[in-house]
């Protein structure tokens, strides 16, 4: 007999003799197997994947699954719905060619509304290459927000936007509104006005933003060096420290650190270069250089070998 242990409150099933061991399943006969010993410690395993076999007479159809897909447990019921494949003969439809078995029965409409919106979701973060945590990350917040039907009157792709930022942030990995408005079909407001009404209705909160959250990303894209990206790190940071940059937002503050070190270094980038890649205007990225600029011999790391001298970068 197999024995069960209980870590973190959750059931484990283990071979007896092995209780290390990783088990290995057998989705064709259903078992669980010790990897070591043999023993068949579960067996009817239920596969919760989709069934890719076929039973129809049309062997050209493009989808050979005749259940639907795989379990979902952000939807009611987990997804374990029949998908009606598209009738091809005359039984299929009524004297006014109307289908007679139309998916929309087997699926509600919140479940409708969720389905639609991870599409979206998904669609967006393939866009600007996020990975699929967090992805899953938002599918679980815009659920949550769903739910409570706390944002009523707002737009799914409102809220899925703001959900998506909200996501970047808590999984370490902030995109700026601008980007994602650019994957979007909402505009920065409405995104920032749902980004708002999410955390006060989730009660929930997000790490403040910090200039190392973008420098290494838009040092990447505006194809700098390593010592220029950790020149404008240290630029940025220092400037914080000595409180250089009151009110000013981490994005413009990255975007002016990068175009100082890039002046100082052989690699030397446009401030309309660097706008382009940060989502801010040129002369936003003036300003914030203008604040730091008088304190620039300071704000250098030790080791930075200098193309351009301190004293004729540019004054702008």
């Amino acid at each position: 007999m197999a024995s069960t242990s209980r870590v973190d409150a959750l059931p484990k099933v283990t071979c007896p003799n092995h209780p290390d061991a990783i088990l290995v399943e057998d989705y064709r006969a259903g078992d669980m197997i010790c990897p070591e010993c043999g023993l068949v410690v579960g067996d009817r395993v239920i596969d919760v994947g989709s069934e890719w076999r076929t039973f129809s007479n049309d062997k050209a159809t493009k989808d050979p699954s005749r259940v639907g897909d795989t379990q979902n447990p952000l939807l009611s019921g987990g997804d374990l719905t029949t998908m009606i494949g598209k009738g091809t003969g005359t039984a299929s439809f009524d004297e006014f060619g109307n289908s007679k078995y139309q998916n929309r029965r087997t699926m509600s409409s919140s479940d409708r509304a969720m389905m639609n919106a991870f599409k979206e979701i998904t669609t967006m973060a393939d866009r600007i290459n996020l990975p699929r945590n967090i992805v899953d990350r938002t599918n679980n917040l815009f659920k949550q927000v769903y739910e409570q039907k706390s944002l009523k009157g707002r737009s799914n792709d409102a809220i899925a936007s703001a959900c998506l930022y909200i996501a970047c942030r808590q999984e370490g990995v902030p995109r700026t509104f601008k980007e994602i408005c650019a994957v979007s079909r909402i505009s920065k407001k409405e995104i920032g006005r749902c980004f708002k009404l999410i955390l006060k209705a989730l009660e929930t909160n997000v790490d403040l933003i910090t200039t190392g959250d973008f420098m290494s990303r838009f040092c990447s894209n505006l194809g700098l060096t390593k010592q220029v990206q950790m020149a404008a790190t240290y630029i940025a940071r220092k400037a914080v420290e000595l409180d250089l940059v009151p009110g000013r937002s981490p994005i413009s503050v990255a975007a002016a650190a990068i175009y100082m070190a890039s002046q100082a270094s052989a690699e030397k980038r446009t401030q309309k270069e660097i706008g382009d890649i940060a989502g801010v205007a040129d002369v936003t990225i003036r300003q914030s250089y203008r604040l730091i600029y008088p304190r620039a011999p300071d704000l250098f790391p030790a080791d930075f070998k200098f193309d351009t001298p301190v004293d004729k970068l540019p004054q702008l």
